[in-house]
């Protein structure tokens, strides 16, 4: 998968997917598509990558609390309570 590495604004080629969709992993091993040369593979941090239309990554992917502030639908809310 290629991204945009923002502060070099590069594009980079993801290497390892699960790295990218892990929300506890902080930085994706990949190498930069950019001159003639093949560049050597390194670590890009998850907090300065986007896709190349501009749109940042999910936040399911950055953040592993993803979930902790979205308030629980009112049904399964209820049935918990009567559970």
């Amino acid at each position: 998968m290629f991204l945009n590495h923002a502060p070099e604004q590069v594009l980079i080629e993801v290497l390892n997917l699960h790295e990218l969709w892990d929300p506890f992993k902080t930085k994706v091993w990949a190498r930069a598509h950019a001159g003639e040369e093949m560049q050597d593979p390194e670590f890009y941090p998850k907090a300065e990558l986007l896709f190349p239309s501009g749109e940042s990554l999910p936040k399911a992917w950055i953040d592993p609390h993803y979930r902790a502030n979205v308030p629980m639908p009112e049904h399964l809310s209820a049935a918990a309570a009567t559970g």
